[in-house]
């Protein structure tokens, strides 16, 4: 008698190119799930397809803003992973049309679809939050529960790992400037969580392993303001820099300059993010929808940073000697 084999379930990831996005696509493949990745740029995706086996990654063009391409690129799938967000508007790419507009977009897509939906939210969102990112985070997750009723929603709190754009920004900034700027006076406390955790998190949500319809908030082991995060970072390298506050009136006229730039390093936005923790509540503590809900033990910061930012040391070091 021939064996009928049961065709793998397809998950659709929308931001799959992204940081976290390739960290989830490697996990899901390794459990045997097909990816369809919808990102706005799918030749640029190929980085992702030796993460999997031959024909189990496939990229698709699809752009929140477009209902038709996020309709498409849902089609079929079993379950939908929503990563996308910005940290800061450009163009058409606005917060409310991407956090908003867009994760409304992929629900109703998903719901139509009949598939099971995970959407990647971030601590501190907060409708009556004075930062536009954070109020259309909280629209977005308000719309995704909405819209579909079992949804898991992740929010962590500031991720890194290999790809990250905050201690690998600073590192960067550290081999050419003698002082690092700490905005507010560098006491806004961060709950760094890594990548690799996130991306399991996400993937046991697709396994079904926690609850739908719930909010779980995403923090490492360890609280640390802005200053001891730079205090880790330049330990790891190997580097002694000046740490200079930066008062609040004075980051938010530098925000409100550096914001016209097409990349700019900051935001009058993000200083305003800046003033409030971004950290897991205790709310979300006492009723256990953390990582240990996904029976997560988080990797710390100290395990995890030396196997990335050494380059920046290394750097350093050969410059020091080609100069000798």
């Amino acid at each position: 008698m021939t064996e009928i084999l049961e065709t793998p379930k397809l998950v659709t990831v929308f931001g799959g190119s992204g940081f976290v996005g390739r960290h989830l696509v490697r996990a899901l493949a390794r459990r045997g799930y097909r990816i369809r990745v919808a990102c706005r740029r799918p030749d640029l995706a190929g980085h992702l397809q030796p993460l999997g086996n031959v024909g189990q990654i496939h990229a698709i063009q699809a752009n929140l803003r477009v209902r038709w391409s996020v309709d498409r690129a849902v089609e079929g799938a079993d379950h939908v992973v929503n990563l996308v967000g910005i940290l800061y508007e450009s163009g058409r790419q606005s917060f409310a049309a991407v956090q908003e507009f867009g994760a409304r977009a992929v629900a109703e897509a998903a719901r139509a679809a009949g598939a099971g939906l995970t959407h990647m939210s971030a601590i501190g969102a907060d409708a009556q939050s004075a930062s536009v990112y954070a109020r259309t985070k909280a629209g977005g997750e308000k719309a995704v529960l909405e819209t579909v009723k079992n949804a898991t929603v992740v929010r962590p709190s500031i991720v890194f790992g290999p790809e990250d754009d905050f201690f690998n920004r600073f590192a960067n900034m550290a081999r050419y400037s003698p002082v690092l700027p700490l905005i507010g006076g560098g006491t806004t406390r961060f709950q760094p969580v890594y990548v690799g955790d996130v991306a399991e998190a996400i993937a046991r949500s697709v396994d079904g392993s926690v609850k739908g319809g719930r909010i779980y908030e995403l923090g490492g082991p360890r609280v640390m303001t802005f200053r001891e995060c730079m205090e880790e970072m330049l330990e790891v390298i190997d580097r002694k820099r000046i740490l200079a506050p930066v008062p609040w009136w004075l980051a938010r006229i530098q925000g409100s300059i550096l914001g016209l730039l097409p990349n700019p390093l900051l935001t009058t936005d993000q200083v305003t993010l800046l003033e409030t923790d971004n950290v897991v509540s205790d709310e979300a503590e006492r009723a256990g929808r953390t990582l240990a809900a996904f029976g997560i033990r988080p990797q710390t910061t100290a395990a995890i940073l030396p196997t990335y930012l050494w380059r920046y040391r290394a750097a350093g070091q050969f410059a020091h000697r080609s100069e000798a």
